[in-house]
């Protein structure tokens, strides 16, 4: 595996793995926009809280397309589950599975898979997985962090059952569904959109196929495997040798964590052996709440960081994932649960803390490498609203809001990105839109701004959060919020300064403010407001080292304070006719002064 990609001898042409691996990545974006276009909840048809992919039959991801890392990087997990339970599928068949304890991600993930057979022989697995904004809990939420073990999550649980049969719906699964989940209308017009996807990538699958041959096919899946693979031995012979560890801190939550959790991450690479391990072992016992990483979920959040902190053109498949084993331990909060215990949050709050240490760990091995800890955890901007809609006769609704910013982290060639998200969605999920929100659910949205100063300090900031705040317009609203970093800010790197903490305030109708822990659940009266502040990535390198001319844009476009300018920056700006200028000489002296101190 020494050549590199070009010189390599492959048994299908170089322009035809092109092409076909493009086919596979649009196929994929076609399931993406069906199911965009078609779901009916705001969390799928808005936000995008959803992935599709493309699984071999002997389950090896081949096409994740720009699906959510948390999502779809265990797809094969699933498949696999799959197979042991269903070893005769039949050509029509699809499947659910949300069961965290046989390789899915959380249960509010519903994963419908299709069998694509091809002259009879199965040869793939189409996935659509999409969060639900209910799923059954015992809370009307999707996420239930104080959920002793998944009795109390309350959720409906598929271990990869029986949904279509011949392609027609099996009608018992349905009725429980319907029964069971708070909105079930809108759930149902959910599964349709989930399983057409899963349909599309069926029928596309079969045409790609009838068009160049199953032996064609086949060979190009070894190849382009084996592509990846080589791609992924040369971003890793780049790397420096050696073995790095990075603890963060998960924000304390009362009674399960009254001091918090370390979460530990060791990161070792092997470029002469082409070889990274992730080890997650060394972390405390899973525990009795809804925060528990399960097996897909911890797997995929470390993959995430190798991700990140290596060459953007390796592509990420079961080729690439070769080269990268994340070691687990079993009964691990941050490893391999033992049922009961929840995992109903496995997807964020502790999972972000693993990307962003991963991540921040490479930035151990020196400058240049790594990135700082990017803004986590669910605020307001992504909490669970419920209550009961006037407009419609008082029908119950319930959603996951995304109006999240959450700043991005500074990376050693540039900013932290706006509109980060979350660092398991990789900003792969849309941000909300204010006036669709208010027009699908009874909430007035007051404001949502980017907040001046809002990210951590460096060569390379990181990116701002957001201060949002909003309430319900006429009846009583239910706001569930999932937010870490309240206390444990995201962490800089080589220099760059943490980001501010996250806060949430409730704000009743005379005006008095509440502080809010982190996970919270309230009820709002008309009337009555909650306002979020969402923590700021942190920054990499000196901030006495970023270039003047950023500082000055940044404070132009209100994303820095003038004060910070100088006080942390050491940046002088003058006053010239209404316009802000650098003060070179004052600037450099400040600078040099700092520097000597």
């Amino acid at each position: 595996m020494s050549s590199s990609p070009s010189e390599k001898s492959y048994k299908t042409d170089p322009i035809l793995m092109a092409i076909l691996a493009n086919r596979l990545n649009a196929i994929v974006g076609e399931m993406t926009n069906t199911l965009l276009r078609t779901a009916r909840s705001a969390v799928l048809a808005v936000v995008r809280d959803f992935s599709c992919s493309l699984v071999t039959a002997d389950n090896r991801l081949l096409a994740p397309g720009e699906g959510v890392p948390v999502h779809i990087f265990g797809s094969s997990l699933q498949t696999t589950s799959l197979l042991e339970t269903h070893p005769s599928l039949k050509e029509g068949d699809a499947f659910l599975h949300n069961d965290v304890y046989m390789g899915n991600t959380h249960a509010a993930d519903h994963m419908y898979m299709v069998p694509v057979f091809i002259d009879g022989e199965h040869m793939f697995t189409a996935c659509a997985k999409a969060h639900q904004a209910d799923c059954g809990n015992s809370i009307p939420s999707t996420y239930h962090a104080y959920a002793k073990d998944v009795y109390e999550e309350g959720a409906l649980i598929f271990p990869c059952v029986k949904v279509q049969e011949n392609y027609q719906d099996v009608d018992d699964i349905i009725r429980m569904c319907r029964r069971r989940i708070r909105v079930p209308d809108q759930w149902y017009g959910d599964y349709l959109a989930t399983v057409g996807a899963a349909r599309i990538g069926e029928r596309r699958l079969k045409e790609l196929v009838d068009r160049y041959g199953k032996d064609e096919i086949r060979q190009f899946i070894e190849d382009w495997f084996a592509y990846s693979e080589t791609m992924m031995v040369e971003a890793i012979k780049k790397l420096p040798a050696g073995t790095v560890s990075k603890t963060t801190v998960y924000d304390p939550m009362e009674p399960t964590l009254p001091k918090g959790l370390p979460i530990n991450v060791s990161v070792e690479i092997d470029p002469k052996n082409a070889k990274i391990e992730v080890d997650l072992t060394k972390n405390e016992d899973s525990k009795e709440f809804g925060l528990n990483e399960s097996v897909a979920c911890a797997t995929s959040n470390a993959l995430c960081g190798v991700f990140n902190c290596i060459d953007s053109d390796v592509p990420h498949n079961a080729g690439s994932f070769k080269r990268v084993s994340v070691k687990l331990r079993q009964g691990c909060v941050t490893g391999i649960p033992e049922f009961p215990l929840s995992c109903s949050m496995a997807t964020t709050n502790i999972g972000d803390r693993i990307v962003n240490a991963t991540q921040a760990a490479f930035a151990e091995f020196g400058k240049g490498y790594g990135l700082a800890e990017g803004s986590m955890g669910m605020g307001i901007g992504a909490a669970v609203i419920s209550g009961k809609d006037k407009r419609f006769g008082g029908a119950p609704y319930i959603n996951q809001e995304w109006l999240v910013v959450n700043g991005g982290p500074g990376t050693p060639t540039s900013d932290g990105w706006l509109n980060y998200g979350l660092p398991v969605a990789a900003g792969l999920m849309y941000r909300g839109s204010v006036e669709v929100e208010e027009s699908k659910h009874p909430i007035l949205i007051k404001h949502m701004r980017v907040i001046p100063g809002g990210g951590g300090a460096g060569e390379f900031r990181g990116a701002p959060g957001a201060d949002v705040m909003y309430g319900p317009r006429f009846d009583p609203m239910t706001v569930v919020t999932m937010c870490d970093a309240h206390i444990n800010a995201p962490q800089g790197v080589q220099g760059g300064h943490s980001g501010p903490p996250a806060q949430t305030y409730k704000i009743k109708a005379c005006g008095t403010k509440e502080k809010l822990p982190g996970v919270s659940e309230c009820e709002l009266q008309p009337g009555e407001w909650i306002q979020g502040f969402d923590a700021g990535g942190g920054g990499y390198g000196d901030p006495l080292d970023r270039d003047p001319c950023r500082v000055l844009k940044d404070v132009q476009q209100r994303w820095e304070t003038l004060e910070r300018a100088t006080d942390v920056y050491g940046v002088i700006l003058k006053s010239e006719q209404d316009a802000l200028s650098i003060d070179v000489d004052a600037t450099e002296k400040e600078r040099a002064r700092r520097r000597n101190q």
